[in-house]
This record gives structure tokens, sequence and C-alpha cells, in this order.
């Protein structure tokens, strides 16, 4: 995901964001010409007092002082006002525009396909999509400001200096290239350490995340040694990735102060010999320098952001990193809203591999045909590619070659959303989000009633022990389900399938992690949701399939073994081996696992 884009590339990329609030950022850019004027102005004033007072030009009056005290304070209202907008509205347009980052950030991540998560920290996405972010909405507001204030300064400070002596003009102006020139080495290296920032963070939130969610398993092994002594680590090689930033930073501001401090010192030394030759007046030298003063002061406001720039590139930067991982899994132009599902499902000589395996195909040359409304079990090693069937059904993954057929229709032209919403699926490790128990049931169908919650619950058998929480279906769960015990967080995503109600159910190894009293009442709510759906069991504890219509034995070499319960048995193949196992694991008289 890691990609080098140039500052232009970026910043084009994005104006378009900018630009939808370009009422706003007209409006702002106005209020920032405004709050410019006073410091424009004031060197005049106290040029033609200076003079006046010198007897040069118009003579000190009450009037002519007068006058000019009350030009200054229009000014200053003036700009009070607009620097009230800009720091207000301004600032929201920068809000706004992160907020829209975000969503589209989200968004586009939702459309990812599963190996993109397989193969990237959640730590570091959260980092892009939040913290990352929060630079950009000052950036927004402050970089158009900061941009347009700086030239508007330059140019018309170096107009007015021209007519004061253009000499000492061109003197000044030379040292600006220099110091832009030295500045821009330091600048590349900040923008660099300020990236590797944002990395190391991501990857430092990640390792945080893993310790915190996995807290039980560190304190089973007493580990905490272990995971603070890794935390360190990590903790200090970010320490020593900031203090590499801050002292390009140091570098940085120090090369711009002392060409800072070579301009003042032209204007002392030429300034002096011109006032000494009467190449100029004490009034235009006062103004002089009060314009000198203004427009270095703006280089160094603008250098100053810089830091603030950098950070807010590379927040959007790593957002466009986002933006631009392809969308693996997308609906042909043409593709179709499959109404009604039967749930016939065919698989015409389907080879699959994993993107960062493809030299290793798990499924090669697959063709089976699951008829609608049959039940099918899947058995067999791990490694076989039981999983990885079930996966490309919703299309979690594309197939290598070959093709999958619902209904006589290729998956890849039936719309992705259309597909998933006429598939149920039972995982071994059950997820519930941090909410209540309806929260968790009614994520199958948000328009549910309070009533179809309930039936579904009663449906999976969950309902008694629900009513038995504190708070009934009001309990709060806990993050991830903690606060339920593993069969209770399988009944209640059971009830989320039978609350759902698709015509075709994918069970992956659903009661494998469950006690047998757990298991037995898990099997009793599968059975019932099995009934006249399409469905396909995974089965670790092969106790649970024997009534399946159809038994296909995976391995690495492939479907090896396919038929009922009974023939298999009596081929005394690898599917008699496994089955005779599992029921010695459950210890069974050897007089009934002959059958």
């Amino acid at each position: 995901m890691n990609r080098t884009y140039t500052t232009k590339t970026l910043f084009t990329r994005f104006v378009p964001y900018l630009f939808k609030y370009k009422r706003i950022l007209s409006l702002d850019l106005f209020c920032a010409a405004l709050t410019t004027l006073t410091e424009l102005v004031l060197p005049l004033i106290l040029r033609t007092l200076t003079n006046a007072g010198m007897g040069v030009g118009a003579p000190l009056t009450l009037q002519l002082i007068g006058r000019l005290s009350l030009f200054y304070l229009v000014l200053r209202t003036i700009e009070v006002i607009a620097q009230y907008y800009m720091a207000n509205v301004g600032h929201v347009m920068g809000a706004r525009i992160e907020t829209d980052m975000r969503r589209d950030a989200f968004n586009h991540l939702t459309e990812l396909s599963v190996s993109f998560f397989n193969n990237t920290k959640v730590g570091q996405i959260m980092a892009r999509i939040t913290s990352d972010l929060f630079d950009v909405t000052e950036f927004a507001h402050h970089c158009p400001e900061e941009f347009f204030i700086g030239g508007l300064k330059a140019v018309v400070s170096f107009i007015i200096l021209l007519n004061i002596n253009i000499p000492l003009t061109l003197l000044i102006f030379t040292m600006i290239p220099l110091m832009l020139y030295f500045s821009r080495r330091y600048n590349r290296k900040m923008r660099e350490a300020f990236k590797d920032q944002r990395v190391h963070i991501g990857d430092l939130n990640a390792d945080i995340e893993d310790t915190l969610l996995g807290v039980r398993v560190v304190k089973s092994f007493a580990a905490e040694d272990y995971e603070r002594q890794s935390f360190e680590q990590g903790n200090q090689d970010f320490f020593k990735i900031k203090q590499r930033s801050y002292r390009y930073m140091a570098a940085f501001h120090t090369v711009t102060g002392i060409f800072d401090g070579l301009m003042y010192l032209i204007v002392i030394l030429a300034g002096g010999l011109f006032l000494l030759n009467g190449a100029i007046s004490a009034g235009d030298l006062v103004a002089y320098i009060l314009y000198v003063t203004t427009m270095l002061a703006t280089v160094r406001r603008v250098v100053q952001f810089m830091e603030q720039f950098q950070r807010g590139m590379t927040g959007i930067e790593r957002f466009f990193e986002i933006m631009d991982t392809d969308i693996e899994i997308f609906d042909d132009k043409d593709a179709i809203t499959l109404d009604p599902v039967r749930g016939d499902i065919v698989f015409d000589n389907v080879t699959f591999s994993y993107p960062d395996h493809e030299d290793t195909p798990v499924l090669e040359n697959l063709n089976l045909h699951i008829p609608q409304g049959s039940q099918v079990a899947l058995v067999g090693p791990s490694g076989g590619g039981k999983t990885t069937l079930t996966n490309l059904i919703p299309r979690f993954y594309d197939v290598t070659s070959g093709s999958i057929r619902i209904d006589g229709t290729d998956i890849r032209k039936i719309k992705t959303r259309n597909l998933r919403e006429n598939i149920g699926m039972v995982h071994q490790d059950v997820y519930l989000f941090a909410g209540s128990v309806t929260d968790n049931i009614r994520y199958a169908n948000p328009d549910a009633t309070d009533e179809e919650v309930i039936e579904a619950a009663k449906l999976a058998g969950a309902y008694d022990f629900i009513m038995d929480l504190p708070q009934g279906f009001d309990s709060y769960v806990g993050e991830r389900g903690l606060k339920l015990s593993g069969g209770q967080k399988q009944r209640i995503s059971i009830a989320r399938v039978f609350l759902k109600n698709p015509p075709i159910l994918l069970l992956d190894e659903a009661t494998s992690a469950l006690d047998n009293q757990s298991e037995r009442h898990i099997q009793n709510s599968l059975d019932k949701l099995a009934v006249g759906r399409t469905t396909l069991t995974i089965a670790h504890r092969l106790t649970t399939i024997q009534n399946a219509d159809e038994i296909l034995v995976l391995t690495t070499k492939g479907l090896i073994e396919r038929g009922d319960h009974k023939t298999l048995m009596k081929k005394r193949g690898l599917y008699y081996e496994l089955y005779t196992q599992s029921r010695l694991d459950i210890d069974l008289p050897e007089t009934e696992i002959a059958g």
C-alpha cells in the first residue's frame, strides 16, 4: 500500500476536495487580503509622520495625525472582523474537508477485498482514517491562506520598496532564492521523517490493540514482561524517528534564521550608507525597515507553516494510498439482480490460488453440483480448501479460473450486494459488535421489528438465556461479545441468520469449539436453520453430518471421495478413518462405530 507521490500530484488530487467549498474559500482568501492591509499600510503612515516631523513633505499637524489615526482604526476594525471569519468559518471548512476525506476512505475500505485486510494491520488502517487526517483540517484551512498572504505581501512590499530605493531592494531580494534553495533540502527530509512517524505510530497502535484484545492470553501465559519489552522497543523506535524529524526541523529553521539575519544586516549596512549619502530620507528608511520586517515576518510565518504543510501533505499522501488500493471484487457493468434465488450451486472446473501464493492452488479443476435445498458436508484434513470453497461462493475472493454459478448465472454477473444478501454464514469464530443483543441480531436486517428479533432468537434457541441476562435483549454484550459464553455467542449469530432468512447457508465448523452440551443445543438450532435451504457445512465433528445428502472429502490432492454417510463408510477410505477417529474422540463403544 506504500506508494510514492510528488507534492504536485498530491496537491492536484486534493484540490477537488478544496474547491467543493470554493465560495467559503473565496471569502476566506478575501478576508486574508483584508488582514494584510494593516501591515502594508502602517509603514506608509509612519513614513508620512516621520517625514512630516523632519520637515519633508506635508507639515505635521493635528489634522494630519487625526486623519492617519482614524484611517488606521478603520483598518484595524476590518482586520479584526476578517480574522474572526478566518478563525471560525475557515477552520470549519477544513473540518468539512477532513470529514469528506474520512468518509471516502471508509467507503473505499468497505469495498476492498478480504485479502487486503488479511495483509494489513488494523492499527495502520485506523491511523490513516483518523489521526492522519487530523492535520488535514489545519492544512486545508491554512495552506491557501498562508501562501496567498505570503505572495500578496511579497509582491506589494517589493513594489513599494522599489519605489523607495531600487538598489537596496534588489540586494534584499537576492537573499530569498538562496534561502528557499537551502530550506528545500531540509523540507524534503522533514516530509520523509513525518511519513515514517505516521507509519510507525500505525504499527504501534496495531501492537497495542493486539495486546489489549488478547489480554487474557497475555495473562494466562504470564507474558506481561514480554509485552512490556516489546512495547518499549516500539516506543523507543518511534522516539528515534521523532528525534530525527526534530533535528531536520531545527536545521530548517536555522537556515531560514541565518538568511533572516543577513537581510537585516544588509538593511542596516546599505541603508545606513544610503542615508549618509542622502540617497534616502529618514522617513523612507523607517518605512523601508518596517516593510522588510513585515516581509521577513511573512517569510518566517510561511517557513513555520511548512512544518504543518508537510504534516498535512503526509496525511493526504497516506489517504490517497488507501484510495489507490485496487478494488479486486467489483460488480460487472452488466451485473444483474437475481430474484428469487433458489440456491442451485455449480462449481465448473474451478481453480483458485490466493494472491500472495499464486503458484500454489488451493483448489484445482474442481467440478461440483449442489442442488437446490440439499444438505452438503465438507470434511477432510486442514489445508484441503474447505473454508476457501465456502469463501468463494459469496465472492470474498474471485476464482482464478473456471466459474461458480448460482441458478445457472455466473456469480460474477450477479450484483455483489444481491449475492451476499442471499447467503447466510455461521462461523466457528463468532464476531459480535459492541452493543446490545438486539443490535447484534438486528444487524442482519436493520428494518426488523422487535417481534421479529424475538422470534429469530426463539428459533435459534437463544431466547431463554437472553431473558436471563440483566437487561434481557437490551443487555450489552461487550467488545467482540466478551460478556457472553461461546455457546451464547454462537446462538446469537444463528439468530442473526434466522432473521436474514437466506436461501443459501454456509456453516464453517460452527460447533467445533463448543462443549458437548452446547454443541447439542447449537446443532438443534442449525438443523432447524438448514430446513429448506441449500446448506454447505464444514464439519470437524463428523457425527454432526451423518444425515447430509452428500459428503465431500477434500484434501490437498483435491476432491477424493464423495457420497452419503453409508456409502463412504462402506468404502473404508479416508472418510471412514476420519469418522472412526471422531467417534473414538468422544469415547463411544466400538460396536456403535461399526454402525
